[in-house]
């Protein structure tokens, strides 16, 4: 117990000594500061009390397979993390990559597929009718790639789905409300990036996502991503 005690104090110190240089030597933003952030939050995650944040999405069935929509797109987003799709950014022939294989859009288009929403089609009209507001396709459309591109489909989302809040709160159920599964979240600060969100929570109540990035598909929390990665669109299907 003792030599537990020890290691926890010099673990301590460490982390405060990293948080003092990040904070007052190294600039913001840095590297050593997305992980300091990333350490204290996990180790004050381990003392956390679970919060319970009620599941809140419409029950509308438009597929009328018994599953509501929302969970619908989550289950056909999780198969990409249960089969741990391999992250590979190709181009191809007809648009879709082949099972196996894709990028965080791929798991985009394929959840909302679970749900008889045809992303890619949508997509294709409105980008040939108005391509001008699409500038990844360069004044060009490509229905092989257009689709799977994170700009682009943040941009449809923008158009056509629910805007919601991108204010995450741990803990804060009222705030914890507005994620719900099957949501969509996108993030373009840093790296162009999106994911379904899960009907997992986490201890403090923030939902997990499901996206794809090297090397493979997963479901995880949501939390020790946005520490590096800032939520820029949260979206919803208008079931």
């Amino acid at each position: 117990m003792k030599k537990l005690l020890k290691v926890f104090i010099m673990l301590m110190v460490v982390i405060t000594a990293l948080v003092l240089i990040s904070k007052y030597i190294l600039p913001k933003g840095n590297i050593l500061d997305q992980g300091v952030n990333i350490v204290t939050h996990e180790i004050g995650y381990i003392f956390k009390k679970r919060i319970i944040v009620p599941s809140e999405y419409t029950l509308t069935d438009n597929n009328n397979n018994g599953i509501p929509d929302p969970i619908d797109i989550v289950n056909g987003a999780r198969e990409e993390a249960k089969n741990k799709t391999d992250y590979k950014s190709n181009y191809y022939s007809g648009g879709y990559p082949p099972e196996g294989e894709g990028v965080c859009t791929d798991v985009v288009w394929r959840g909302l597929m679970a749900a008889d929403i045809n992303l890619k089609k949508q997509m294709d009209e409105d980008i040939y009718n108005n391509i001008n507001l699409y500038p990844r396709t360069v004044g060009n459309p490509d229905p092989n790639i257009d689709f799977r591109r994170v700009v682009n489909q943040d941009i449809f989302f923008k158009r056509f789905y629910e805007i919601l809040s991108t204010e995450l709160i741990p803990g804060d159920v009222e705030n914890l409300l507005k994620w719900q599964p099957g949501d969509i979240v996108v993030f373009l600060d840093s790296t162009e990036h999106v994911g379904i969100i899960s009907d997992k929570r986490d201890k403090e109540g923030v939902p997990y996502i499901i996206h794809n990035s090297p090397p493979h598909a997963r479901e995880e929390r949501l939390t020790p991503l946005t520490a590096y990665k800032k939520i820029t669109g949260h979206y919803r299907f208008r079931y």
